[in-house]
């Protein structure tokens, strides 16, 4: 009898370790590339042939077939970008047909790359295509615009040594390694579920269903690579998912790791999906409503329609090569104390259905409100509430955005006076004059240098909201794309709240205190914020405080009103 092909080993990148040991010494005179995260899970699946039959980062011809096509050059089926983004300065020091080495942060060496194609690509055409829409709203596209490099390297890749990941090794398995473990326990029917988010009550009976369905069992196969800002930190998810673990009939599951970049693409993510897991030797894969979906666009609407993932998924199946097992909505029926498939009661008029939403969730988290056992384990609750304590005790940080002379400074400090009267957590008042003398006295005030600047206050507000404090930021951060970074970065551990301080240029240029205004219309002054460059009015602020004619005891008391209303200190 023939081995099964889902069973049989897959291509890897890799070569032998002595080779490693002696391309190791090689590429250390080599031009390097620094990796970001994104880069990195990329590269690992690349090498490990979870992204096969990718042999490299994509060639241009390869490039513009996926956006187009969904294919690459040569007609397989392939839906996902997966490009090498560079900034233009290293791109211009690369010669076509140089190998480069590719390093992870800490300069550790992961691999080589021949560059055999390097392009600017058309980013607006990338995002219509691949993503449906060039919409800024959408975590990936507004990844590709305003944090992704510019030019794009393409060329095979030599796998040296797969990046080092200290956490959950035991679970962490490449394609072949899972392969093997299927060989070893007689599996022949695999259906894997793909998650980003903790598993409750209604997963676990789906899966356990969709197992029993397809006559198969069940790998539980949860992204801990880069997931959407906001979503619960994978430490937590992985915990999550070892309580839940035990709840299934022994030897009938498995679960495994995927270091894997979404990118929230929802259909053409399904279909990327279904073949990474046809590369890990899943012969079945369970597709959600609105899979791998990132919400909702710039005006409030879902980016995707609930079942576009599964239509598409369903027209590609046989080319994956992987079955898709249809996401039912399960709901518990308290009548019967059980989860069914909403679409399967017959007697919905004479029972009482319950359901929790994931926002429902997250609102009894933040007040510690009770979680009912039908709906979670007891387990998988205690885990959550461990990294989510009540919002009131949560870390969080207060921006203020506006003008130069508009009052952020005088409002933010007497807000820091009113929270570290009330106690309870350490205040820390980040104030741009003061940044600017502490964090970031070598910079200028170039646009370069000014996001750079921001970008530090974020990266220091986002630790202290980590830590359980509270951080006031009072800079200017006149661009809005730079101001939804650190929001982005804070939001990974707490809550954010954007207050715009709206007071006009004139009223600004009136009260000038330190003549800056004055300086800036004479030329003395380049680039000034409000003269003569732009200031993007935040669209959506938490609050938008007036300061002309208002006393600052009043601003800062809006301010706490608004915290009040975000759960964020406890009503007074």
């Amino acid at each position: 009898m023939t081995m099964l092909s889902n069973l049989t080993p897959i291509p890897e990148l890799y070569v032998s370790y002595e080779s490693a040991q002696k391309l190791k010494v090689e590429a250390a005179d080599l031009t390097s590339w620094d990796l970001s995260p994104r880069q990195i899970c990329d590269l690992e699946l690349l090498m490990n042939g979870g992204f096969n039959p990718l042999k490299g980062f994509l060639s241009e011809a390869d490039y513009d077939n996926v956006v187009e096509n969904m294919r690459l050059a040569d007609g397989t089926l392939w839906p996902m970008p997966i490009t090498l983004d560079v900034s233009e300065d290293f791109a211009d020091k690369i010669e076509l047909g140089q190998d480069i080495a590719l390093r992870d942060q800490e300069g550790v060496i992961l691999g080589t790359m021949t560059v055999t194609d390097r392009w600017t690509p058309n980013k607006a055409r990338e995002a219509e295509k691949v993503f449906g829409v060039d919409d800024d709203a959408h975590p990936a596209v507004n990844y590709l615009h305003n944090v992704a490099g510019k030019v794009y390297l393409g060329g095979p890749i030599v796998g040296i040594q797969q990046p080092v990941h200290y956490d959950f090794r035991a679970r962490r398995d490449t394609p072949n390694e899972l392969r093997a473990y299927f060989r070893k326990l007689g599996w022949r029917r695999i259906v894997a579920f793909q998650t980003r988010n903790p598993l409750h009550r209604a997963h676990q009976e789906l899966t356990f269903r969709a197992a029993k369905e397809a006559q198969a069992n069940l790998l539980i196969h949860p992204v801990v690579g880069m997931t959407k800002p906001g979503d619960v930190d994978h430490f937590t998810r992985v915990r999550c998912y070892e309580a839940v673990l035990d709840k299934y009939p022994a030897s009938t599951t498995s679960m495994s790791l995927l270091n894997l970049a979404m990118r929230m693409a929802g259909p053409r993510e399904a279909v990327w999906h279904g073949l990474i897991r046809a590369n890990h030797g899943c012969t079945h894969f369970i597709v959600g409503r609105d899979h791998a979906g990132p919400g909702k666009n710039s005006a409030g609407e879902d980016f995707y329609g609930p079942y576009d993932a599964q239509d598409l998924f369903r027209q590609f199946q046989d080319e994956i090569g992987v079955e898709m097992v249809d996401f039912k909505h399960m709901v518990y029926v308290q009548e019967r104390a059980q989860y069914e498939p909403n679409d399967e009661i017959e007697d919905k008029d004479n029972v009482t259905i319950l359901n929790i939403s994931g926002t429902e969730l997250r609102r009894r988290l933040r007040e510690g409100l009770e979680i009912p056992e039908w709906f979670s384990f007891p387990e998988v609750v205690t885990e959550l509430r461990r990294t989510s304590p009540p919002r009131s005790e949560q870390g969080f940080t207060v921006f203020f955005t506006g003008f130069s002379g508009s009052g952020k400074s005088t409002i933010a400090n007497a807000l820091m006076v009113k929270l570290m009267e009330m106690g309870g957590r350490p205040v820390t008042l980040l104030d741009g004059d003061i940044v600017r003398k502490n964090l970031s006295s070598e910079l200028g005030f170039s646009k370069e240098h000014r996001d750079l600047n921001i970008r530090r206050i974020g990266y220091v507000a986002s630790e202290i909201t980590k830590n359980g404090g509270i951080a006031i930021c009072a800079p200017i951060a006149p661009y809005a794309t730079t101001r939804r970074a650190v929001r982005e970065d804070v939001e990974a551990f707490g809550a954010f709240c954007e207050v715009h301080v709206a007071t006009t240029i004139e009223e600004c240029e009136r009260r000038d205190r330190k003549g800056l205004y004055k300086l800036a219309r004479e030329g003395k002054i380049k680039e000034f914020t409000g003269i003569s460059d732009p200031y993007d009015v935040p669209a959506k602020p938490e609050l938008s405080v007036e300061t002309e004619n208002v006393d600052v005891d009043n601003c800062a008391h809006q301010v706490l009103l608004k915290l009040e209303s975000m759960g964020l200190i406890a009503a007074s």
